[in-house]
């Protein structure tokens, strides 16, 4: 018998670095097909899910800004842009094993993607499809965690599943620092005070003014995303 979700509808934020897997640069499809089948596994428990992914395997706007003289806004519309790569990527992964699935992009591009419309997204879900949003906010100077946590708000999520390479949020980088301390559960407030690295401060005021829980986890282990949604203690809960 399948457990059931104890949420009943999620966003996942996924960086471009977590679609590169071992890969110095780009897309590692097998970490790809992996997430397919672990959102595939997810949608099984029934919960409603939408994913947000960044494009730093592919173009970080800000660094590249800072490194090359490019202007911040163009480099960030660059990034944006990067993003829509990730989200097809996903998406035929995703289709591939029987998931329908919906690119929305804050940047219009009709050939490729549908235009991000907050009833037209909600519709998708009511419908069992996977959406993914991509290209940010459609703004610069914001980053795709906020574009998370906005989105989660647009479409009444209940959590931003955080997937990141580590198990939670630690005082210090346990790969660094022997001995950093493992958080369980943070306050929002906690997270902006001690500048720990969960999300951007934007996106973390977001999800606190509308108490909005953030779950980070190790999205690396075989069905991690899953007994997260299904309500299991892994990783660390900000709220």
């Amino acid at each position: 018998m399948t457990k059931k979700s104890v949420f009943k509808r999620v966003v996942i934020k996924l960086s471009g670095e977590a679609l590169q897997g071992y890969k110095k640069h780009g897309i590692d499809l097998k970490v790809c097909n992996s997430l397919a089948q672990q959102i595939k596994d997810v949608k099984s428990s029934g919960a409603q899910v939408a994913l947000v992914v960044g494009g730093g395997n592919i173009f970080r706007g800000e660094f590249e800004s800072n490194s090359f003289g490019i202007e911040r806004s163009v480099a960030d519309y660059m990034g944006m842009l990067a993003t829509v790569i990730n989200g097809l990527a996903l998406q035929d992964a995703l289709e591939k094993i029987g998931v329908p699935t919906r690119v929305l992009t804050a940047i219009e591009m009709h050939a490729v993607a549908e235009p991000y419309i907050r009833r037209r997204a909600m519709r998708h879900l009511e419908k069992g499809r996977v959406i993914i949003f991509v290209g940010g906010t459609g703004n610069p100077y914001f980053t795709t965690d906020t574009t998370a946590a906005l989105r989660a708000k647009e479409i009444n999520a209940d959590a931003i599943l955080k997937a990141t390479k580590v198990d939670g949020v630690y005082s210090a980088d346990p790969k660094k620092v022997k001995g950093a301390k493992k958080f369980l559960k943070l306050k929002y407030i906690d997270v902006l005070k001690k500048r720990l690295k969960v999300m951007d401060a934007t996106a973390v005021s977001l999800c606190m003014d509308n108490n909005l829980p953030i779950i980070i986890f190790n999205f690396t282990k075989p069905g991690n995303i899953k007994r997260v949604v299904q309500g299991e203690k892994i990783g660390t809960v900000v709220s």
